[in-house]
């Protein structure tokens, strides 16, 4: 027994299901980080580290943005390709790496 084709409606749902709360997380992630870059001692990350991360930060929000605006302005359902996600995921993993650091610091991010 074969499960019924989606139609395009539903695929559209499904991917709009998906991605818009990805790209809701991602937005998330990206203004924590600059949060924490922002409150950061440069005993936990040096200066020029905090301003690369900072500036990484800006950009992919930028980027997320962007991505939005396109996506709102298509005329039908459309994706990400996943060489511009897979570098906010590693930005994520950086974010979150950092607020590790500043709990082990004993700094309450």
């Amino acid at each position: 027994m074969s499960l019924p084709s989606p139609t395009p409606e539903s695929a559209g749902e499904l991917l709009e299901q998906v991605l818009g709360p990805l790209l809701d997380d991602f937005a998330a992630s990206f203004e924590r980080g600059l949060l924490l870059v922002q409150n950061c001692p440069e005993t936990v990350l040096p200066l020029a580290a905090q301003l690369s991360l900072e500036g990484r930060l800006l950009e992919a929000r930028a980027e997320l943005r962007a991505a939005r605006a396109l996506r709102a302005a298509a005329p039908a359902p459309m994706a990400l390709d996943m060489a511009t996600i897979a570098p906010w995921h590693q930005l994520l993993v950086e974010v979150w790496s950092l607020s590790s650091s500043l709990r082990a610091a004993g700094i309450q991010p």
